[in-house]
This record gives C-alpha cells, structure tokens and sequence, in this order.
C-alpha cells in the first residue's frame, strides 16, 4: 500500500519553482490517492528560490532591496536572513539570473555579476558573518568579476583604465588592485554552494558547456574561455591565491564562474547538496516514505552529474525507498539515472515550447496522475512463475 509519498522536486527552469512543482505533483497525487499521507519538500540547487526556501524552512526571512541586474538596470531584489540570525543567503539567480536577462540582450559576454557583489555588501551590513551564496541559473559568464568590484576590486586594463562590465572584458585585463575590498570580507566566513563538475577553465570549461545556453555563438565561446583563462592568471598572482586552483578547481566555473571570483577572496566552494539539505531534514524524511517522487525540466545524461532527481535517487536508495522521476523532457540517459526506478515524461502529445512551459502545473499534475495509475495497476497484476526450459507462453490469437 502506498501511503505516506514524498514529493522532492527541483524547479523547473523558466517555468516552474521548485514549490510550484512540489504543489502540482501533490495535486497529481491526491487524485489518485487522496488519503494519502503527502510531504512535500521543494528542493533547490542554489539557484532560483534557494534564498526563499531556506529562509521559510528555518523561519528566518527574506530582505527585499533593490541592486543592479545582469544586463546593468536597477531591479529589486533580495536575500535571505536565516532563522538562526547568524547567516545570510545569496542566491545569485535573484539578481543576476538567466530569467533576467530579456530575450534578445542574452549575451553572456555583457552580463554581469555586479549585482552579486552588491548583495553581499548589504548581507554584512546586516551584522552577519557567514554568508552562503546559492549558485545556479545564472546569465553571466564574468568570472565574477563585477561581484569583485561592487566589493571594491578595482580591474585595470594595460593603460589603467577600470574595465567595462561582462566577460569578454577579461581578455584586457591586466591587473587587479585589491585594496579597497570589502576588510568585512576578512572577518566574514563566505560559503559557495555550487555543482562541483563544474569548473572555469579547460574543455570543460564553463563557458564552452554553457555559454550557448545563454545566447554565446561558437565564436564568443572561444573569446570568454580565453578571457576566463586570463582572469584565472591575473586573480591567482594579484590575490596571491593559494591552496585554491582557479583554472579546474571543483565548482570554480559555478554561475558562468562566479565560484572562482569568490574562491579568491577566500570563499569556500562546496558541494551544494551537502550545504543546503542540511536545512531540510532530508534523510529522515526520505526513510518514511513508501514512494518518492521528484522532477526537474530534463531528465537525461547530465542528470548525475550534480541534478536534483540524482542526489534524491542516492539518499533515497541508502534507505530503500522506490524512485520515480517526472521530467518535462527525457533525453539520452534518462534512463540509466543511479536509484531511479522509473522515469516519465510530462508531454502527453507535441507542443510547442510556449506552450509547454505555460501549462507546466496542469502538465505536471496530470503526468502525476497517469504515473501513479500505472503504478497501482502493475501492483496489482499476478506474479507468474518464471517459465523455465523450452516452455512458451501461449501466442493470444
């Protein structure tokens, strides 16, 4: 008997926040088991809605202010204050997101992570001294280096000139004078939850896998590596960075490599699973569970590496407990996905990407519906013993 389901979702990017997903499963659920006892626990990977999240699940709040957005306008924004009063949260997404940044300004070559740097600053105003910054969704490929002068670097090109925002400024840079940053961020104690695969600089380097996501031609790929790859260099020697590879270090190419520009001023990068579950109880509330549900935009190859169904498949198969992943699609390796028992996608029929992403919930909800069905229907089949030797079913004529 099914009974008590957990719902562990991830946003679905451009659509769906992780609650809104955590919602419509629950909905999907009720139709078919309305008795049934529901957790839902919306999961975030440090980008859109992290702050927000953390912040109802240990009762603190959220500071609404206003700061600069990737493309260089004011908009509000905020960060997190966490219930505990001692730590902030930064959820770079909130202020320097590929969702900000309009259609047809997506060049990560100009965007910037100025913004970031400017929340930081109002976070220790606060008094704090821990600040955790939530990477993810980001639409920037600046290494962080506009967040590194909101805090009071000051990046010169060759005549001493301060270089303009946005990654393909870093190819010009020639060196970085650190003297008026932030002296809080020496006392502050500066965490970085981000996706440790990713890494700046290399053929996997941040932006060769992700740039064309956010609008870069193969061309201007090529133009922020190289950029990135003199960025690494400067910010090692001028920051006497130590102990820390800039270039392919875990997490360092984390929001269009923000981790970098922040691992230089002593922030520690971290896998972001071990960060911000621990606000959440997760594991206990796994080991209750008959079933677990979870689901994000695209199920597929790059799914363990670091995505939300993998890491709630692991701890959820350290207990036992039967995985089912709903997916608004599923590419190659949907699946060979470590722990997930069955996987769906939530598309009854082709439609257009408009389309799609505006009916998310009511797809979402309705795949639910049709996975459980299924679910229920095969726990009730027969078990037939194994047919043995040179025995065959009978052919239905």
């Amino acid at each position: 008997m099914l009974t008590r389901v957990v719902v562990a979702p991830s946003g679905f990017k451009e659509s769906l926040s992780a609650q809104a997903a955590a919602d419509a499963i629950g909905d999907g659920v009720r139709r078919v088991l309305p008795d049934a006892d529901l957790d839902l626990i919306p999961l975030v990977d440090g980008g859109e809605g992290t702050a927000a999240a953390l912040a109802a699940a240990t009762g603190g709040r959220l500071v609404a202010l206003p700061a600069t957005g990737p493309v260089g306008e004011t908009l509000g924004t905020h960060f997190a204050l966490l219930g505990s009063g001692d730590t902030a949260v930064v959820e770079m997404a909130a202020v320097a997101g590929l969702s900000l940044v309009p259609g047809a300004l997506r060049d990560p070559g100009a965007t910037t992570t100025y913004g970031v740097g400017e929340l930081i600053r109002a976070a220790l105003d606060t008094g704090v001294r821990r600040i955790l910054v939530g990477c993810g969704d980001s639409g920037t490929s600046d290494g962080g280096a506009g967040a590194l002068q909101a805090l009071g670097a000051r990046l010169l090109d060759a005549d001493g000139f301060e270089l303009p925002h946005g990654g393909r400024e870093l190819s010009h840079l020639h060196r970085i004078d650190g003297a008026g940053l932030d002296p809080r961020l020496r006392q502050a104690e500066l965490l970085v939850a981000c996706n440790p695969y990713n890494v700046l600089c290399g053929e996997r380097g941040v932006a060769r896998v992700f740039g064309p996501q956010k609008g870069a031609t193969p061309a201007q790929v090529e133009e922020l590596s190289a950029g990135l790859e003199n960025w690494a260099e400067v910010l090692t020697r001028d920051l006497a960075v130590t102990g820390t590879d800039l270039y392919g270090g875990p997490g360092t190419g984390a929001s269009g490599g923000l981790g970098a520009g922040l691992a230089a001023l002593g922030a520690r990068l971290l896998p972001r699973f071990d960060v911000l579950l621990d606000h959440l109880d997760l594991d206990a509330r796994l080991a209750r569970a008959d079933l677990v549900v979870t689901a994000e935009g695209a199920l597929d190859h790059q799914t363990p590496r670091g995505k939300v169904p993998a890491e709630v498949a692991r701890r959820a198969k350290l207990h036992g407990r039967p995985v089912l992943a709903l997916a608004g699609t599923l590419g190659e390796g949907a699946h060979d996905v470590p722990g997930v028992d069955a996987c769906s996608g939530i598309l009854p029929a082709p439609m257009a990407l408009a389309e799609a992403l505006f009916r998310a919930s009511e797809l979402l909800t309705d795949a639910t519906e049709r996975a459980l069905r299924m679910i229920l229907l095969g726990a009730r089949l027969p078990v037939h013993a194994e047919v043995s030797g040179t025995q065959r079913p009978s052919s239905v004529r």
